[in-house]
């Protein structure tokens, strides 16, 4: 590993070449072709955003630019104007590019510096030189201003402090190029704060970043330049004047923004009572917390982190105890004291953590479509019927467009939106009267978001009672019918549409604050 030094780094570039060129890069992985001739340029200084739906080839695009993936023959990658051969890792270290994937490549038994280190240790002898490490990485930290230092344990740290390890290992390896992959995902307000400074810090330095994320937020606010991937080929790229969600979406997906909440069912055709819940509480943060859905009716719940949605979702769902309150569902009390009886009396729960709670990610979509079900028609001897398991995986793919070649494939290879309607699926096939729908949306891309919304959209068109939780407010107005906004445990009050007069996120804001909406001060 290269010494560091106490003072920033300066990068000497010439403007008229770009420091990093992909050309015409292509790949295929047997009769799969992942990319189409995809071009990329990049500037010293510069935030360049790479967006696309999953699958349409970002990932594979920077793997080729890292060394992991051999590109097709025909295209080519310049750094500096200087070719970079492809499928060799170190040249690509060695000619300062470095990439932070989503999920990070740290040691967390081991210290900061030995992360920074790990693979180019100093050592006399075989013995490791660790003050020398702890004492190069110190000024790393220092330019990036964090809090803590070398010897710190990496397990330890927050996802944040996890991230800007991550970063101080690239500038450690005089990186001239760093590819950063969703980074926001795991991170608080509060760290995603600390690390657009710390951006815009690489970026002044003269560091160029490719950003990739499905946060339009982040986008609007990092970039300089934009470029779209869809389906393994170039779209295009919009420079940070012409920057629009509408224009983005239309670029990712190739439909308008405006299909992407279009209701069908109808909301004032709404039924009977499904569910009420009443005066539901934990003791701790959740109280008094009182509603209900009628069949056909989406219903979400907005408010601000910590305000308590998930914590009521999981009382109405048994998988916490409720202290107080009570479930009644089509008219009888059915108050769950675990999740089991509350599948048993049709109501299910779609968690915001679909890879730790949700979903086995080294079983296959089968087996995890299957997983709540197969004992209905396990042949005599309780021997599992694979042929029908086999059946009602294909059907459900079929139903929820689950893009696999086989029910066979392991789940954990599917992207986020596929990902997450395996889940769908498997809560489906119980047959549920009501559906809770913690952030169902969280980490899919675009068009996987869209085709949710229509599968949520032709559940309520059957009759389902839906709760839909959300942090994403254009998102919750667009899909429900009547929101109700929690602040510190309670339910503040509800927002519904009127003709004439839409759900608005001022009306949202207001109760999830505790704002009072403006006042016009009376006449003189």
């Amino acid at each position: 590993m290269t010494p560091a030094t106490t003072t920033p780094v300066t990068v000497v570039q010439d403007v008229r070449i770009p420091v990093l060129e992909m050309r015409g890069i292509s790949k295929t992985f047997g009769s799969i072709r992942a990319l189409r001739d995809v071009s990329l340029t990049l500037h010293a200084g510069e935030v360049h955003a790479l967006m696309g739906e999953n699958g349409a080839g970002k990932s594979t695009l920077m793997k080729i630019l890292s060394g992991a993936y051999i590109a097709d023959p025909g295209g080519e990658v310049l750094v500096a104007g200087a070719a970079l051969a492809t499928g060799d890792p170190k040249a690509a270290k060695a000619a300062g590019i470095a990439v932070i994937y989503q999920e990070l490549a740290l040691a967390p038994n081991l210290t900061v510096a030995e992360n920074l280190f790990l693979g180019a240790e100093y050592a006399t002898a075989g013995i490791v030189n660790r003050r020398r490490m702890a004492e190069e990485t110190r000024p790393i930290l220092r330019r990036l201003g964090v809090t803590f230092g070398p010897g710190t344990p990496v397990a330890a740290l927050s996802m944040g402090e996890r991230q800007l390890v991550e970063i101080a290992r690239a500038l450690g390896a005089k990186a001239r190029i760093i590819v950063m992959d969703e980074p926001t995902t795991s991170l608080s307000s509060r760290e995603t704060e600390k690390l657009f400074e710390v951006i815009a810090d690489l970026r002044s330095q003269g560091i160029a970043i490719v950003y990739i994320s499905h946060r339009m937020e982040e986008i609007y606010r990092l970039s300089d330049r934009c470029s779209v991937l869809r389906d393994g080929s170039y779209v295009g790229t919009l420079d940070r004047s012409e920057l629009s969600a509408p224009r983005l979406v239309s670029m990712m997906v190739g439909r308008d923004l405006s299909t992407f909440y279009k209701k069908e069912h109808k909301a004032t055709a709404a039924g009977e009572v499904v569910l009420q819940v009443e005066g539901m509480g934990d003791g701790r943060l959740v109280r008094d917390c009182s509603f209900e859905v009628r069949a056909g009716e989406v219903l979400g719940i907005a408010g601000l982190v910590g305000s308590g949605r998930t914590e009521l979702a999981r009382l109405i769902y048994g998988a916490d105890p409720a202290v107080t309150g009570r479930v009644i569902l089509d008219g009888q009390e059915v108050t769950p004291r675990a999740p089991r009886e509350a599948l048993a009396k049709g109501i299910v729960y779609l968690t915001e953590d679909r890879k730790g709670l949700g979903l086995f990610l080294d079983m296959t979509i089968s087996e995890n479509v299957n997983i709540c079900v197969m004992e209905r028609d396990a042949r005599p001897g309780s021997l599992v019927n694979f042929r029908r398991a086999g059946e009602r995986a294909r059907a459900a793919m079929a139903a929820l467009a689950i893009k696999a070649p086989s029910p066979a494939l392991t789940t954990g290879a599917l992207s986020g939106g596929n990902q997450q309607k395996v889940l769908l699926a498997r809560l489906l096939e119980l047959d549920p009267r009501v559906i809770l729908l913690d952030e169902p949306t969280r980490g899919v891309d675009v068009g996987a978001k869209s085709e949710i919304y229509r599968l949520i959209d032709s559940l309520a068109a059957r009759g389902m009672a839906i709760v839909m939780i959300s942090s994403e407010l254009p998102e919750i107005i667009g899909v429900a019918d009547r929101v109700i906004v929690m602040r510190d445990g309670r339910i503040a009050g509800e927002v519904t549409a009127a003709p004439g007069d839409p759900i608005t996120q001022e009306a949202i804001m207001v109760l999830s604050t505790g704002a009072a909406p403006d006042v016009p001060e009376p006449p003189a």
